[in-house]
């Protein structure tokens, strides 16, 4: 229930999915402790350290997590894991005298955030997968359709619209192969207790079975630990993951930075969906701002940073163990993932109700395209035996002059200019230089390599089935 009369987290309420908040809620992380305990338990009664039915009755009552008892016992302790531990025991009151035996903190701590970062990263990629899906199927639709290309943020050459958007979705796909990668390699302290020897441990089961005892452990949490550990798992995990979702945020900030000047009514050839009802500004009316894709900038900035505080946890967890990364990772890993499922949501959100002005698309292509398709004609002349530089500064006298007139906002004349050009006459026809004028087709291989990406899609989104 939110508390207006306190501050909230948007990310509380505002910001991302049901469930990745459920993921990183309070209660679930407290449900994850206790499966750890449970398990504990059972390989400690495979040992027989605690009895069958200690481990039942754990069981029994390892979902009745009951927050507002812990908190209570915590504001007297100051320890939210033993917290924990007494709240469960009392719950149990024949198996309370055996949980988190041999433990330390970290045992039970770093072993769910293993879980949940595991959890976390499958979330994010099937949100991913959606938006591949999305980006396939608006790049198959527009493999062909010619668009002026910008470089410098000024009219370059043509290029069609499915090629630029197979340039974010090519990124997309790389984050794809970072982020399995990653699931797949995440691992967990294991039991290791107090400085990592698992000495409590050898003391319970003998050395000589502790290796058998933690594969145990491994198989039960479905987790492979790190085989080195100190107090807690290498917090250099902890930067590769935060660095691969800021890596994602940076492919998601350059197709929502892109969307924003297309939608710029001076190019005009984008526009994310608007609501019937939606409301651009309180105070302009007429105005249709790029709101989500504002949103998704805005988001991805705050992520880029987050990656810069694990690098500082891993690289200052001193000796076996400080406790200066606690504080800030209760928020870090939790906010970077709330942050990644939200700016996939909008994406998501933009890719499907992405507004294609066709009509300002020609537009800018007849404004523009003549000036490209002057390489297309200074190559036609060198074929033809003119000398290239000579035929170079003809062309760009050409072209300024018809700049000039562009800018006074009338049609590009450019086409006669050179059509019209004598010394040109005296290698092509007209027919020539007109035909090399025409721009539109001046593609390349950008029809056939947008193709090639939407097909890459289709295949690491089958791979994922």
């Amino acid at each position: 229930m939110l508390d207006d009369e306190v501050y909230q987290s948007p990310y509380s309420w505002r910001y991302a999915s049901p469930e990745m908040r459920r993921l990183w809620s309070e209660t679930y992380k407290r449900k994850l402790w206790r499966k750890i305990w449970v398990n504990l338990a059972k390989v400690q009664a495979e040992f027989g350290l605690v009895s069958p039915e200690q481990v039942s009755e754990l069981e029994q009552s390892a979902e009745k997590v009951d927050l507002a008892r812990a908190l209570e016992i915590e504001a007297e302790i100051h320890h939210d894991l033993m917290a924990e531990v007494r709240t469960f025991a009392e719950q149990c009151p024949g198996a309370g005298g055996i949980i988190h035996l041999g433990a330390t903190s970290m045992d039970v701590e770093d072993n769910a955030d293993a879980l949940r970062l595991r959890e976390a990263l499958g979330l994010v990629t099937g949100r991913l997968a959606d938006l591949l899906k999305a980006f396939m199927e608006l790049i198959r639709e527009h493999a062909h359709t010619p668009v002026m290309a910008f470089t410098h943020l000024q009219p370059a050459e043509p290029s069609t619209l499915g090629y630029r958007l197979s340039l974010y979705a090519q990124d997309l796909l790389e984050d794809m192969q970072d982020l399995r990668r990653l699931q797949a390699g995440i691992r967990g302290k294991g039991f290791k207790g107090a400085v990592g020897t698992a000495a409590s441990y050898c003391e319970l089961v003998g050395a000589e079975n502790f290796s058998r005892f933690e594969a145990r452990l491994e198989e039960l949490l479905g987790l492979p630990f790190f085989p080195i550990a100190s107090q807690t798992y290498p917090r250099r995990q902890d930067y590769q993951v935060l660095s691969t979702l800021a890596g994602l945020g940076a492919s998601l900030y350059k197709f929502a930075f892109d969307l924003r000047l297309m939608q710029s009514p001076v190019i005009g050839e984008w526009s994310e969906p608007f609501g019937e009802k939606q409301v651009g500004s309180s105070a302009m009316p007429f105005k249709r701002n790029p709101i989500n894709a504002e949103k998704i900038d805005s988001l991805a900035r705050m992520l880029a940073v987050l990656p810069q505080v694990a690098w500082q946890n891993s690289a200052h967890s001193l000796l076996e163990r400080t406790l200066d990364d606690s504080a800030n990772r209760r928020t870090l890993l939790p906010e970077a993932f709330l942050i990644c499922d939200e700016l996939l949501r909008v994406a998501l959100r933009l890719a499907k109700g992405l507004k294609v002005n066709l009509e300002a698309i020609r537009r800018n292509l007849k404004r523009y395209a003549p000036f490209a398709a002057t390489e297309r004609l200074l190559m036609a002349l060198v074929k033809a035996g003119a000398d290239r530089q000579e035929m170079h500064e003809r062309l760009r006298e050409h072209a300024m002059q018809a700049w000039r007139v562009v800018q006074q906002g009338e049609a590009n004349p450019l086409e006669k200019l050179v059509a019209g050009d004598s010394e040109f006459l005296r290698f092509l026809t007209t027919d020539e230089i007109q035909r090399a004028m025409q721009a539109q087709d001046y593609t390349g291989i950008a029809p056939q390599r947008a193709e090639f990406i939407a097909n890459s899609i289709q295949k690491q989104l089958e791979d994922l089935q």
